[in-house]
């Protein structure tokens, strides 16, 4: 039981960081638009990371040195240009700002987070190198893996259901273009931190 709260208080401390797929997350929880499936997409391809992290697949950026560099850079550019469709989202105003009965639809929804997933450098590093190094240093690493996938469930349902709690908020049009700026700029952070190295 210790290895799997531990796997439990490490996955969920990594993954509470306001990042770009958080932030996704959270917006579809306000619109209310295909909340499950994104919260499913998030966590299960959490799952599928840390699995391959805990299971020894973080050497794999040891075997491919051209890896790292590559996600590094792909993820630079993407969260730059997600970033500044948010700043312009928040400039123009209008149609994002009604929560309820727009958006896209569901296979462009899904293609967008799982770009934010899996093109995300941040996500590797945290789900399979660092999870993967934690869980060497527990007895039972099969179980510190269901902690830290349980984590990535919990999390996921909870900031993308609970995100209707501040939907009171949001029916200001302020709140969406305040929203769209702090998206962009944790976009442009992440952008300018990994761009830094």
């Amino acid at each position: 039981m210790s290895s799997y709260l531990a796997g439990l208080g490490a996955g969920l401390s990594l993954i509470v960081a306001i990042g770009s797929q958080n932030a996704f997350v959270l917006r579809q929880g306000l619109l209310g638009r295909h909340v499950l499936a994104v919260c499913l997409f998030c966590a299960a391809s959490d799952a599928a990371l840390i699995t391959l992290g805990v299971t020894g697949m973080a050497r794999l950026g040891g075997w491919l040195p051209w890896l790292v560099p590559a996600m590094r850079w792909g993820g630079v550019v993407f969260l730059f240009c997600y970033g500044l469709v948010s700043f312009r989202s928040a400039w123009r105003g209008g149609a994002a700002l009604r929560p309820h009965g727009q958006g896209a639809a569901l296979s462009p929804t899904l293609a967008t987070v799982a770009a934010l997933t899996w093109l995300n450098p941040h996500v590797w590093l945290d789900t399979v190198v660092l999870l993967g190094a934690i869980s060497a240093q527990w007895p039972n690493r099969a179980m510190f893996a269901t902690g830290a996938i349980s984590g990535s469930f919990l999390f996921f349902f909870a900031l993308g259901y609970g995100a209707r709690l501040l939907a009171p908020f949001f029916a200001r049009p302020r709140a969406w273009q305040v929203l769209d700026v702090m998206v962009g700029a944790v976009m442009w952070v992440i952008a300018w931190r990994l761009a830094m190295g």
